[in-house]
């Protein structure tokens, strides 16, 4: 690991990473690319999180055992050694896997299930969380004779995730909009006029309707056992896994895995994720236990699809900017059709407080009139209150 002025430049380029406009799949590979030059590694998982039940969404990986996904998930989840959520509340927002089990990597039942099969060393664990959420998860794995992660290497990371969580916040925002020219995501939605014969939307519209709600059922070990009608077009929306998982989309697994984390104890954040499907459309994935009507028979879980509630939606937008609790409700009575005067007797001001209030929140967000605030807090079209 380079040291002194090295480690500082690094930290420098970072930042300036941090302060570009990029997406968030292009500032993580470029901070991963800049995080290898200082600590290198072997394999990694960086997954986005929803920020309120830090449930992973959108992931990047390069892993030696892409035929074990689910069980690498299933057990990720079950592991409280160096877990992301753990990792919020304390000193440090990194740690290593054998400095979490006591040098005792077996007592990770991700280590003990998986990784050891492959060799993994040790695990290098960093998360990305502020007061709005939690924003993503890093592992860095080495793998056969490249030994362990120091605790120097675990500092730099703890550094390197003080300087890109607002970064990698206000990339995730980036997806909200401008309204008129949303940002390309991974599975964009077309905005078109006409469906095609597939029933698809063809060029030139101006609204897309998102698939109706599906469902899909997983048995204990997450494979797929049943789905719904519409759960074709869903997944076609989300991420893809990788072969041969490449038709289960990595949301679906990480919802299901924190559920089966919920249930055993392990956390207790609900098993629901918020995620951006392209043009500026969320949706939102639930896993839930199904009932068995059969004594004795473990039930399989559910996975529902669909689209962002706007309550929800509205949430994850105010995160994602950053809004203060006082703009936030300024933000949700704009929203239900409030009007100036009405929002300002509600905060217990005047009317032109609240309009400085709506020109931070316009700076803050890159708008310049409360329509097109709503347009991108809501999605489509909104009207506002006088």
């Amino acid at each position: 690991m380079i040291t002194g002025r090295g480690l500082t430049r690094s930290l420098e380029r970072i930042r300036a990473l941090g302060d570009s406009t990029v997406d968030h799949e292009s500032l993580r590979a470029e901070v991963l690319a800049e995080v290898g030059r200082v600590v290198p590694f072997d394999a990694f998982v960086w997954p986005l999180c929803d920020p309120v039940t830090a449930t992973g969404v959108a992931p990047r990986a390069r892993i030696p055992c892409p035929e074990e996904l689910p069980l690498l998930i299933r057990l990720k989840y079950l592991s409280r050694q160096a877990r992301w959520t753990g990792l919020a509340g304390s000193a440090s927002p990194a740690s290593t896997l054998l400095r979490a089990t006591g040098g005792d990597a077996s007592r990770s039942p991700l280590w003990e299930g998986v990784m050891q099969r492959y060799g993994v060393t040790d695990v290098l664990s960093v998360v990305f969380a502020d007061k709005y959420g939690y924003w993503g998860w890093l592992d860095l794995w080495k793998v056969g004779s490249h030994g362990t992660f120091s605790e120097a290497e675990a500092g730099y990371l703890a550094d390197v995730a003080g300087e890109l969580t607002p970064a990698l916040r206000r990339s995730i925002a980036r997806q909200f909009g401008p309204p008129d020219h949303a940002e390309h995501g991974r599975a964009d939605v077309p905005t078109t006029k006409a469906p095609s014969k597939t029933g698809r939307p063809g060029k030139g519209a101006s609204r897309v309707e998102l698939p109706p709600q599906a469902v899909l059922t997983l048995d204990e070990n997450m494979a797929v056992v049943g789905e719904t009608a519409s759960t074709r077009d869903w997944l076609e929306l989300l991420q893809p896994g990788p072969r041969p998982y490449q038709a289960v989309p990595a949301e679906v697994l990480n919802v299901a895995a924190q559920l089966l984390a919920r249930e055993a104890g392990v956390d207790d954040h609900d098993a629901a994720a918020r995620v951006h499907l392209g043009s500026g459309r969320w949706g939102i994935l639930r896993a839930s236990r199904m009932a068995s009507g059969v004594p004795g028979a473990t039930p399989p879980l559910a996975v529902t699809i669909q689209e962002c509630p706007p309550g929800a939606r509205l949430d994850m937008f105010a995160r994602c900017f950053g809004l203060t609790p006082r703009q936030r409700e300024l933000l949700e009575l704009a929203s239900a059709g409030a009007s100036t005067a009405s929002m300002a007797a509600s905060q217990g001001t005047t009317a032109y407080t609240v309009q400085d209030q709506f020109k931070q929140i316009f700076e803050n967000c890159g708008v310049r009139t409360r329509a097109s605030l709503l347009a991108m807090a809501r999605g489509g079209n909104a009207r506002t209150g006088s």
